[in-house]
């Protein structure tokens, strides 16, 4: 094969990458999943990588060792279910393998978690709408209201 037909075949090859991701990659990224995804498991993760368009997106970070996650999870489970406009995103904080509430982990480092549930609400455009913070509950607020 010389070069010409090398290149030739790269660009075949890179065209074909780009339809198969295209519209129709893009659409079922863009339809709200039957379940609350599971995302992260401590590893630093894009949150607007998994907003849905046109839904109200909750991130619930969270640890299967914090007390109030566990007892909040059946509330998010129900809301995502019910409510069609609103979707839940569990943001797992822990590493595979750490036990406790794990602290170190890279996502919360990125995401500056300092209490879990930590809740971030994106808007059905895609902006941020509410984060928690040290001095703010107000996504916390917002999903509390949802959940009523």
């Amino acid at each position: 094969m010389n070069r010409r037909s090398i290149i030739q075949a790269l660009v075949a090859f890179i065209a074909l990458a780009a339809i198969a991701s295209g519209p129709a990659a893009s659409a079922a990224a863009a339809t709200k999943p039957a379940k609350p995804a599971h995302i992260a498991r401590g590893q630093n993760v894009k949150l607007t990588d998994h907003l849905v368009p046109g839904k109200t997106v909750v991130f619930d970070f969270y640890s299967d060792f914090c007390g109030p996650c566990v007892q909040i999870a059946p509330a998010l489970e129900k809301l995502h279910q019910t409510k069609p406009d609103v979707v839940v995103v569990k943001v797992d904080i822990n590493r595979p393998g750490i036990k406790g509430i794990d602290w170190d982990s890279p996502v919360v480092r990125q995401y500056n978690v300092r209490a879990v549930p930590h809740f971030k609400v994106y808007g059905p455009d895609g902006k941020l709408k509410a984060e928690d913070s040290p001095t703010s509950d107000r996504a916390r607020q917002m999903v509390l209201a949802m959940l009523n």
